[in-house]
């Protein structure tokens, strides 16, 4: 059986939003990133905590999630973030590079439509800042029809932390427990 996914952002999640005095927090460190299609004379400038390697690492090496970057930075995200935080190379949804002019044209996040077709029913922990009610609504919708899924939400000023980790092991825990359980209960059918 699949372990589920864990789905993680990186703007406002590994690379927080500065804050109204263009502020970073402390723990993080400055990297200048050249990202596909950019000329190497116009890097961004990224603020990433180094802790945030070493705890993603402890809940990848649970083996209780399959991580999966979910970020418009697509393939740069292990071509360029991960490597800054000492990850091995993750798979990525390769989102559509929308022409939208809000982060939720529809009510919701943009990428939304996108991941729950990537997913089909396998249970998932999406972990991104931009989240609305009805993306939570979505999540339960799927957890009713059997795809357990939780959204994590971190403060964009402040990003993802440890907290958040804790609850993506007790989460995938408690999950991988409930279907260890339902495959050792006989069903009410089963007649000795």
């Amino acid at each position: 059986m699949r372990p589920p996914y864990l789905l993680l952002d990186i703007d406002g999640v590994l690379i927080p939003f500065p804050g109204a005095d263009g502020s970073t927090p402390v723990t993080h460190t400055r990297h200048d990133v050249v990202p596909a299609g950019r000329s190497a004379d116009d890097p961004v400038t990224v603020w990433l905590d180094p802790a945030h390697g070493p705890l993603l690492m402890d809940v990848i090496r649970t083996g209780l999630v399959t991580p999966v970057w979910c970020t418009s930075w697509r393939q740069d995200a292990t071509a360029l973030i991960g490597p800054l935080l000492g990850l091995p190379t993750l798979p990525y949804i390769d989102l559509p590079r929308s022409r939208i002019t809000t982060s939720h044209p529809n009510g919701y996040l943009w990428k939304r439509d996108h991941v729950d077709t990537w997913l089909d029913d396998v249970p998932a922990v999406w972990i991104d800042d931009d989240f609305t009610a009805l993306d939570h609504e979505w999540a339960a919708e799927r957890t009713a029809r059997g795809a357990a899924t939780l959204l994590i939400q971190p403060d964009p000023s402040v990003g993802l932390r440890a907290g958040h980790l804790v609850e993506v092991r007790e989460w995938a825990g408690r999950l991988l427990a409930t279907r260890a359980i339902a495959r050792v209960t006989p069903s009410e059918t089963d007649t000795p």
